[in-house]
């Protein structure tokens, strides 16, 4: 089985020794993403609506660049700094996934006690390509 990694300029650079991503067959396993702005490198502005999103868009361009989409996403872990902005992440994930049972991505979403740069949520997924 063929094993590449994936960079992209769309998605914040690796801040240590890691990959934006790595294809495996016909599977995409992305690195953590926040919401750091992938031109500066720094945490956007605003609250976790604002990270989440830009979280989910850093995803959406490893995922591109591997030839694979956000829609073939199987699974999806979330690491959340404080579990009350769950509503808040929710709202935004379900506006990039939908809410249609049948393509839903399996889910794991847990509190953490801290993230790097002091995020306030960080996600990663396995793609299908």
């Amino acid at each position: 089985m063929s094993r590449s990694n994936i960079t992209t300029d769309g998605a914040p650079a690796a801040i240590g020794p890691y990959a934006q991503g790595v294809r495996v067959g016909n599977l995409v396993f992305t690195a953590g993403q926040g919401g750091l702005d992938p031109v500066t490198g720094q945490v956007v502005s605003g609250g976790i609506k604002e990270q989440t999103a830009r979280t989910l868009e850093n995803l959406k361009a490893v995922l591109e660049a591997a030839g694979s989409s956000l829609g073939q996403v199987v699974k999806a872990t979330v690491f959340l700094k404080d579990m009350n902005d769950f509503a808040a992440m929710n709202a935004v994930y379900a506006s990039y996934f939908g809410t249609d049972s049948d393509t839903l991505p399996a889910r794991t979403t847990v509190e953490v006690s801290r993230l790097p740069r002091n995020l306030l949520v960080e996600i990663d997924v396995v793609a299908e390509v």
